[in-house]
């Protein structure tokens, strides 16, 4: 009996499966009283541990040499920032058709949150794209997030139901984000190197401290009956929404680069930046700037999207890795090159579908 393989271009991820099964696991055993309240001080620990490996792990040196090619990264900037979040308010049409208020609130965060950092440098490299420019802007996006997401969040989301920013959000934000990240950064020169040769378990530490905050957040809302209010058809409505977000962002982000006469490489390069939003960013900074109990339906949308982003931009990775178009005046990168050397990231095969994380 042959084994079932599946499409190269099918990119399941693991980390999505074990988050799901992690719903499923918060809806028969939620967390309750007490337990309830230390598992949420452990993921609020968890959280600012993530954020200092995310600052220990940039390099800015690195990531700066893709920075002068700054009208690619101002495209990218308004994909992720601005493009994202007046599609959001533009889907605050389909309420009640196929999303209720609930989950019309996480697609608007879902387009507040910066783009992802390793599967964008992957998919680039992998596509013969700007590998240098992809690392600075998914980086830059990042960096800019920790300001810009809360305060796309307050404007999107204050004052319109079901969840509100809490009070001491801002303070959170610099306690729990800002100030980690910042002593990553500052740590580099002495845990730049450790991380170098413990990426699995800097992994661990990462993925566990998001599936904490899943649990946390669904068990919550699983105590509150927030579940009762959606069905399997309000699930396909959202999943056909955020689908469809990512197919026009995709062709926005090709059509306006094309438009402005971008060399291949660096369509290649807007086209992965501007359509991603980061998982591993969005989910924890949800925990720190939201409260209530339908927390995990602002999440669900953001974990749907990640997966199918993922299936979407391999296909389009793989297709254009095949059909190489060379610019002569702007030269394709070198993936093993000395300027993409975060997290080594950008060391992709193009022959093999890349091992993507959040």
């Amino acid at each position: 009996m042959r084994a079932v393989r599946w499409p190269r271009w099918l990119v399941i991820d693991p980390f999505i499966v074990a988050m799901l099964a992690l719903v499923v696991v918060a809806t028969l055993l939620p967390v309750r009283g007490t337990a309830a309240d230390v598992a949420g001080t452990i993921a609020k620990i968890g959280v600012a541990v993530l954020f200092f490996l995310h600052g220990a792990r940039i390099a800015p040196r690195a990531a700066l040499a893709g920075a002068r090619h700054w009208r690619l990264h101002i495209v990218v900037l308004l994909l992720t920032f601005a493009v994202f979040p007046l599609l959001g308010i533009a889907a605050g049409l389909l309420v009640p058709t196929l999303l209720t208020n609930d989950l019309h609130l996480g697609l608007l965060f879902l387009c507040a949150v910066p783009s992802t950092v390793q599967s964008s440098i992957a998919f680039t490299s992998m596509a013969r794209g700007n590998v240098p420019a992809a690392v600075f802007s998914a980086s830059f996006s990042n960096l800019a997030g920790i300001g810009i997401t809360p305060l796309l969040a307050a404007a999107l989301l204050t004052g319109t139901g079901g969840v509100s920013l809490t009070g001491g959000a801002i303070g959170a934000v610099v306690l729990q984000l800002l100030v980690p990240f910042a002593a990553g950064q500052l740590s580099r020169r002495w845990t730049a190197d450790w991380l170098g040769r413990h990426k699995r378990l800097t992994g661990i530490v990462d993925r566990s401290s998001i599936l904490l905050v899943v649990y946390t957040a669904f068990s919550a809302g699983v105590v509150a009956g927030v579940w009762q209010q959606v069905s399997p058809g309000r699930l396909a409505g959202l999943l056909l929404v955020v689908t469809a977000l990512l197919a026009t962002v995709l062709g926005l982000a090709y059509g306006v680069a094309r438009l402005l006469r971008f060399s291949r490489e660096d369509r290649v390069t807007i086209v992965f930046c501007g359509s991603k939003k980061s998982l591993a960013t969005g989910l924890p900074m949800a925990t720190v700037l939201f409260s209530g109990a339908s927390l995990g339906l602002l999440l669900l949308p953001m974990m749907l999207f990640h997966q199918i982003q993922l299936i979407v931009c391999a296909a389009l990775a793989r297709a254009w890795s095949t059909h190489p178009t060379p610019d002569p005046a702007h030269p394709a990168p070198d993936p093993a090159g000395p300027d993409s050397s975060i997290e080594d990231s950008s060391r992709v095969d193009c022959d093999k579908t890349p091992t993507i994380s959040p």
